[in-house]
């Protein structure tokens, strides 16, 4: 059996902003992002380091929280009815996108172990070469350690720290197609993407390289112009070839 199923996000299990452990950063930098895609332009985004190794082109669909390694989900938990889209970042530096996944887990663990939250904070999650990750429930409230209600908001999480590290074309356009989906399905204004930071004041996440492509409008037009495009349809993977997919990230090949 394939393991890839058509998304639907209001079915899906993603279960469980501010607050995070800092880890240290990897040293090594492994960079070479493509993108694949009907209607988005392909880019390189460079990174500054010696070292460069060739990423697979990263197909849209969605990684399962199995594939990532996701702890069960507690019980619990708020149902609430989408009406806006946020944006967030995790707020700790990626140095090479191959720790992407075990960044995931160690935030699941922070949020379950040390907030007591029911899962991960978030509905979906970025990495930097554009790798989308299925979270928390997206019919489920978020969770957050400011001064928010974030219940409405489907969440979106970028990988890394853009107060101190640039967004790249590849983490933005996956983030585009995710935030496409959700106002296709859930019937979201695109008019209603907003940052962390536009409604608690005690935050400057999604950090100044991300918040600026959302003050620009530039994140925004980026989701019209998929939807404009004709429906989006994100496949959610999951099974072997999901694994494989998070072991050829994990490797530094995707």
């Amino acid at each position: 059996m394939s393991g890839r199923h058509l998304l639907i996000l209001g079915a899906m299990d993603i279960r469980p902003p501010e607050e995070h452990e800092r880890r240290p950063e990897v040293i090594s930098r492994r960079r070479l992002l493509w993108l694949s895609g009907a209607g988005l332009a392909a880019a390189v985004a460079p990174i500054a380091t010696p070292v460069v190794t060739s990423a697979a082109p990263v197909a849209h669909q969605i990684l399962c929280r199995d594939a990532w390694g996701a702890a069960p989900a507690r019980p619990g938990g708020r149902t609430h009815t989408l009406n806006r889209m946020t944006i967030h970042h995790t707020e700790v530096t990626l140095g090479d996108n191959a720790d992407a996944p075990a960044r995931l887990r160690q935030h699941q663990r922070y949020h379950q172990d040390t907030h007591g939250w029911i899962d991960i904070a978030y509905h979906f999650s970025v990495d930097r070469n554009g790798n989308i990750y299925q979270l928390r429930r997206p019919d489920l409230v978020g969770d957050t350690a400011t001064n928010y209600d974030p219940t409405g908001h489907f969440l979106v999480v970028c990988e890394g720290d853009f107060d101190n590290e640039q967004v790249s074309e590849d983490q933005l356009n996956g983030a585009a197609l995710v935030l496409a989906s959700a106002a296709q399905q859930f019937g979201i204004s695109t008019d209603t993407l907003a940052g962390h930071r536009d409604f608690s004041s005690t935050t400057t996440c999604p950090g100044a390289s991300l918040y600026e492509h959302v003050t620009s409008g530039d994140l925004q037009n980026r989701v019209d112009g998929l939807l404009a495009a004709g429906p989006v349809g994100l496949p959610l993977l999951c099974g072997p070839e999901a694994t494989e997919n998070v072991a050829a990230i994990e490797s530094g090949l995707r």
